[in-house]
């Protein structure tokens, strides 16, 4: 080989490297612009008299309202003890104690980020005629709750449900009323199962990126996943706990695949089938996020071969007709009651009024700001590999929800069983710029709790 040969490989892993540090600040930059501008458009509509139901925003649902207090140091301190920190433990704690410590980081940084606007914030999203627990008194047998729950779904039936509770599966009432059946009544016990739900999805997608790649990825991916803005609408939404539930059935599929052949392989798809069974009867969007369940599992298809992965997905598949088994024979029909809501949301106002030209672009940019920038610079550097499938699997279900048309707005908390796994492309950020990007991340989280009052 010459020398002009030699280097010019040489210096083909120099422009590579060069390039990968360029392409996460490209993608955040763009995505910044991309929110800038559907910003501005969403204010001119509403200028022109659009109601795009909002509550004053343009592209995440709150009331523009800059609130600055000593509270804030709460979120800060915690945000900052993450970034210093969260790195170093994540590569150093037994990998038992970091999933136990995901959950209590997260839940931690959802909490502070909520009470930076008031000792009433983790309870007020709940606390509303829209949502789950006012509906809760209304349920007497559960055997005739789902018999008869679509015949209420309906805005002109006799007695309509809730907002929330008509337009989901029955599953999501179910469990406020266990929770209440269990003694743990109230709006406090509410929003702590929903901030759990929320931070038990962190170690799920670990689980997850351990099982399609490396327990080495899934310790860089953590503190990622612990400080997202997507903390800000754990604390509190119900679509928190249906993130919790999916991501888990996503990952004990994904071990079911790398497992695949065995006894534990079965053992585990066939619980993560159980798990994306509930979920689906937890939250009719989650339907798109199969995309995802098939891509943690078609990944391994060249050591499981094709009978292989069709073996895992037939386990993991009677895993879910058995959840929808269970819900039929007390009287549920999920594919009716999927029309019942496509009806009332498309006769409803908060449908008819958001024009969907819009919001198909309006939906994707406050997923950016969710996801924050991190991962928005991961997707930017992702390169050719196994795990690259998971985030784009779930980016992949975020746009078949967004094309529906069926979902206008509020994607912010509607998309956090998708955006928990987006966050999985912080794997591919560089070394030396990730502290940076998680930083930018905390602080855009800290930024957002200021600057506007979130519904949730």
């Amino acid at each position: 080989m010459t020398g002009a040969a030699t280097d010019l490989e040489a210096g083909r892993p120099a422009r590579a490297a060069r390039r990968r540090r360029w392409a996460g600040p490209l993608a955040v930059a763009v995505a910044a612009v991309f929110v800038l501008v559907v910003g501005l458009v969403g204010r001119e509509l509403a200028r022109d008299g659009v109601v795009l139901h909002l509550q004053g925003g343009y592209v995440l649902r709150a009331i523009p309202d800059v609130v600055v207090g000593p509270r804030v140091w709460l979120p800060l301190l915690v945000g900052a003890a993450g970034v210093l920190w969260g790195p170093a433990l994540a590569t150093r704690l037994r990998w038992g104690v970091l999933l136990a410590g995901s959950v209590a980081a997260a839940a931690g940084w959802a909490v502070a980020l909520a009470l930076a606007s008031g000792a009433d914030r983790l309870t007020a999203p709940l606390d509303s005629p829209y949502e789950y627990p006012a509906d809760v008194g209304r349920v007497g047998s559960l055997g005739d709750l789902l018999s008869t729950f679509n015949d209420s779904v309906a805005a002109d039936s006799a007695q309509p449900w809730s907002t929330h509770v008509s337009g989901h599966p029955p599953g999501a009432l179910l469990a406020f009323v266990a929770l209440d059946r269990l003694g743990l009544d109230g709006l406090g016990f509410a929003a702590a199962m929903c901030v759990l739900g929320g931070a038990l999805a962190v170690p799920a997608v670990l689980v997850g990126v351990r099982a399609v790649a490396d327990e080495s990825t899934a310790r860089v991916v953590a503190p990622f996943a612990v400080l997202a803005p997507t903390a800000l609408w754990v604390a509190t939404s119900a679509d928190a706990l249906f993130a919790g539930v999916a991501a888990w059935g996503v990952a004990l599929l994904a071990v079911g695949a790398r497992h695949g052949g065995s006894r534990r392989g079965d053992l585990s798809a066939a619980a993560g089938g159980l798990l994306l069974g509930l979920a689906l009867h937890l939250s009719f969007g989650l339907a798109s996020l199969g995309l995802l369940a098939l891509g943690v599992v078609v990944v391994r298809w060249r050591r499981l071969g094709v009978g292989g992965v069709v073996r895992v997905l037939a386990v993991a598949a009677v895993g879910v007709a058995a959840v929808f088994a269970l819900f039929a024979v007390g009287g549920y029909s999920w594919f009716e009651g999927l029309s019942a809501v496509a009806d009332r949301v498309r006769s409803g106002p908060s449908y008819a009024d958001r024009p969907m030209a819009f919001f198909l672009f309006a939906n994707l940019a406050a997923a950016a700001i969710a996801v924050g920038p991190a991962a928005v610079a991961g997707l930017g550097s992702l390169r050719r590999s196994a795990l690259a499938v998971v985030p784009l699997a779930a980016v992949a279900g975020m746009l078949v929800s967004d094309v529906t048309g069926l979902v206008r707005g509020e994607t912010e908390r509607i998309w956090l069983p998708f955006t928990v796994w987006v966050l999985v492309a912080t794997a591919y950020l560089p070394r030396e710029q990730r502290r940076w990007w998680l930083a930018a991340g905390a602080l855009l989280a800290v930024g957002v709790e200021v600057a506007v009052r979130t519904e949730w």
